[in-house]
């Protein structure tokens, strides 16, 4: 059975760190490309990371560049998102998602608030 579970998300003052993390079963995971997104109320699904297959390469939007990094650990299927510097406007679900071919599969989302 396909899973991704993520973890980690909870409220934390402005300017605070979260680790979210992203455990993959039921499929190959080093053939899977991985991305994070996050929903907040109101607002449109949005892409913030992404990492290849192998963690070679990884992308950001704009927003997030220089307060959050993508890492993963293919030894044990998960993948990360550290979050530093965290601002009110990050407040969100934040989902993970792999693909490979046309395998497109999502987690159940974790809540990240931040909020004082």
């Amino acid at each position: 059975q396909v899973q991704l579970v993520e973890s980690g998300g909870g409220l934390v003052q402005p300017g605070g760190s979260l680790r979210l993390a992203c455990a993959a079963s039921g499929f190959t995971f080093n053939r899977y490309g991985i991305t994070w997104h996050r929903h907040a109320p109101g607002k449109e699904r949005e892409l913030v990371a992404s990492s290849t297959y192998t963690g070679g390469s990884t992308n950001y939007v704009d927003s997030v560049k220089g307060r959050f990094t993508i890492s993963r650990d293919n030894a044990k299927n998960t993948v990360y998102l550290q979050m530093n510097s965290l601002k009110p406007e990050d407040t969100a679900v934040y989902y993970c998602n792999a693909v490979w071919w046309t395998n497109n599969y999502w987690g159940q989302g974790t809540q990240v608030t931040v909020s004082s």
